[in-house]
């Protein structure tokens, strides 16, 4: 009896495997990806993008990066502004406006009148730039230096007085705030601040690039020169095929991709990257100017 018994569970789990086993062997089965890479310029035809490297990875570029970041903190503004040797009004200004630039159009146009009296830098600047229209209705002081001491209150209210005309001048001439950042070169530290960033955004890159080799890396593969290329025995799952560290190049077009791919088992999955699926596109000339 308890042969029969054995015989007929034996029986049952063989069965049950012969069901299971297409399933089981699927899920084994290795799939793969065949792609194409091409790039458009502007107002022309999609080229190969030819013998460049491709990865497939298990995380997306997009988070890897966010990851990096994590571990490259971002240069904090507030502390950079502390440390400058500016005035505490000019510090204050900086902090309240999250900038650091001191010079072109868009800065100056953004002055008040509060700004200008206020910080005695920009005062100075403004003062400097003003200097020579006196006789053009640019408002002349009243107080005199000896008054400061011999009679204060006299000194203040002219002083006063005077700062009250300025204002009214900046607000009837505009254009009177034009070119005072001339005068503000010196101590512009917007150029220091802006290579902390440029820093910054090269260890984010390379740490980034290092994660996605290191940890995330399912495959790689070189494009011919019809832009085409493959990734063979891949296990089945979502992953994203991209560039790392380069960049497709067609005219003043740059493209790279960070495009989220699925391998269904024993399957090719097949994807075109092109410029309607590319996670970057911009013009080399908007680039070199930034």
């Amino acid at each position: 009896m308890k042969t029969k018994s054995n015989l007929r569970t034996a029986a049952l789990v063989a069965g049950l495997l012969l069901i299971a086993w297409p399933a089981l062997l699927a899920a084994q089965t290795k799939g793969s990806v065949e792609f194409s890479a091409h790039v458009a310029p502007a107002g022309g035809r999609p080229e190969p993008v030819r013998q460049l490297t491709f990865y497939l990875l298990r995380k997306s570029l997009a988070e890897v990066r966010m990851e990096a970041v994590q571990l490259e903190p971002t240069p904090d503004l507030e502390k950079f502004v502390d440390d400058l040797k500016v005035s505490p009004e000019l510090k204050t200004w900086m902090k309240k406006h999250h900038s650091v630039q001191l010079v072109g159009d868009d800065f100056t146009k953004s002055l008040t009148p509060d700004d200008i009296l206020n910080v005695h830098e920009f005062f100075d600047a403004y003062m400097a730039r003003n200097e020579g229209f006196k006789d053009v209705g640019f408002p002349s002081p009243k107080f005199k230096e000896k008054d400061r001491e011999s009679n204060p209150e006299k000194y203040e209210q002219q002083k006063q007085e005077y700062m009250a005309a300025i204002r009214r001048f900046i607000i009837a001439v505009p254009e009177s705030v034009k070119g005072i950042d001339l005068n503000l070169n010196d101590i512009n530290p917007s150029v220091r601040w802006e290579h902390l960033l440029s820093d910054h955004a090269q260890r984010v890159d390379s740490r980034t690039y290092e994660l996605a080799e290191q940890r995330y890396l399912v495959a790689q593969a070189d494009t011919d020169l019809e832009g085409h290329g493959s990734f063979a025995g891949v296990p089945p799952g979502t992953y994203w095929i991209g560039m790392i560290g380069i960049q497709a190049i067609s005219g003043d077009v740059r493209l790279r991709w960070d495009l989220p791919v699925t391998v269904k088992p024993g399957e090719t999955t097949r994807v075109a990257l092109t410029n309607l699926n590319a996670t970057t596109s911009y013009r080399a000339a908007q680039d070199s100017n930034h």
